[in-house]
């Protein structure tokens, strides 16, 4: 492993702690030789994560497209921004220069992120580990959501095993770095929800 994505906010939030711990993982890519990807902007917690990981002297990659540079929100001391045409092309860009996605809190554009290589992950279109740093306990709704989604059989239990979830950021990285993907091949099964191994 060798790059990180990184999904976060736009905002900070209102407690300190998002700060604190956002800025902790930016400082822990860089102290572990992992450059952060994330989406180039200067504010919130993403301003957060790039400046903590360019202050502990890590690498830092954005990805972000021109609508957003044209609201003055790019990050322009990284180093390396890369600026695209559409937010299609970001997500694309930032999934191809990262081997594995975390996601801090965040707002809709987080969420959507998360679950879109989640999906990539479930229809088998990458191996990569997807966690979530989940701070004062801000994604136990979602993670109920996916428990409820396998309790329905919308969801297979191996695809909800695909979210890597930790409160403390070493943990987290420790389990991202030593993921071990299962081949769970998603599977439509017209009397009901289920996966096949392979």
């Amino acid at each position: 492993m060798q790059s990180v994505c990184v999904f976060c906010g736009s905002n900070f939030g209102d407690k300190p702690i998002y700060r604190e711990l956002a800025a902790q993982l930016g400082r822990t890519l860089a102290d572990r030789g992992l450059t952060l990807v994330y989406g180039g902007g200067n504010v919130g917690l993403m301003g957060v994560v790039a400046d903590a990981a360019l202050g502990a002297g890590g690498r830092v990659v954005g990805v972000i497209p021109q609508a957003l540079v044209d609201w003055d929100v790019a990050h322009n001391g990284l180093t390396d921004l890369v600026v695209v045409q559409s937010m299609h092309e970001r997500k694309a860009r930032m999934a191809d220069a990262s081997d594995a996605f975390i996601a801090l809190p965040g707002g809709y554009g987080t969420f959507e992120e998360l679950c879109e290589v989640l999906t990539w992950s479930q229809l088998g279109l990458h191996s990569k580990p997807c966690g979530v740093l989940n701070i004062e306990g801000y994604y136990d709704p979602l993670l109920a959501l996916f428990e409820r989604a396998v309790q329905d059989r919308f969801l297979g239990a191996e695809h909800r095993d695909l979210v890597l979830a930790e409160t403390d950021v070493n943990a987290l990285l420790d389990r991202v770095a030593s993921y071990q993907p299962v081949r769970v091949m998603k599977r439509l099964d017209r009397r009901g929800a289920g996966s096949v191994k392979t």
